[in-house]
């Protein structure tokens, strides 16, 4: 098969993977040292290979379950000379690992995408300090089930944290910015406010 550009031929790998059930993940790259292009690009089963010891959590010391089991499975897109498109040079489907069944599919990394639509719903709620694990359960049924929902709990409240760590420190500022909109929209609105050297 030939791709237009690398992108498609990652996305088409990435819905075959998705369609059979199991994640990627990309692996090495190759360049040409003439130009800089991207000559190889491997993209493997996100269970090849071997980790020999399991990972620390940094912040919380705890060890992260080892998901490396060896599995095969790999893709290689390679560059066509002379032009810009890419086209499958090496594909290994010997999967070593269970796959997901179709009720758990929406589970794999390629099913899950946290939509707009998903951000401004946590975004809203967080605004009315309903935190991400209830949006993400009240979510759940407006969409009729997890099956449905096409993001996890912790993406909700992964998302929800980096909205956190985005407005630290500028929290203050919204406020003030916020009441002088709504003193553009209304004349009569009055505030006041003092600041230290804090």
């Amino acid at each position: 098969m030939k791709f237009d550009t690398l992108q498609q031929g990652i996305t088409f790998y990435e819905n075959y993977a998705r369609i059979s059930g199991f994640d990627t993940r990309l692996s090495s790259t190759k360049k040409r040292k003439s130009d800089g292009k991207i000559s190889l690009k491997y993209y493997v089963c996100s269970k090849e290979g071997f980790r020999e010891t399991p990972r620390v959590h940094v912040e919380c010391k705890k060890k992260r379950p080892i998901t490396r089991m060896g599995c095969k499975v790999r893709l290689t897109l390679k560059l066509i000379n002379d032009q810009d498109n890419y086209e499958i040079f090496s594909f290994h489907e010997g999967q070593t690992n269970a796959l997901t069944t179709p009720n758990s599919a929406h589970h794999t990394k390629q099913s899950r995408n946290l939509t707009l639509a998903h951000k401004k719903y946590i975004m809203d709620n967080s605004r009315a300090n309903i935190g991400a694990t209830k949006s993400y359960r009240l979510m759940k049924e407006y969409v009729g089930g997890y099956q449905n929902m096409a993001a996890s709990v912790t993406d909700f409240k992964n998302f929800q944290r980096d909205i956190r760590k985005h407005i630290r420190g500028k929290d203050i500022q919204m406020l003030i910015e916020n009441f002088k909109r709504k003193q553009r929209m209304c004349n009569s609105l009055f505030f006041k406010y003092e600041v230290d050297d804090k």
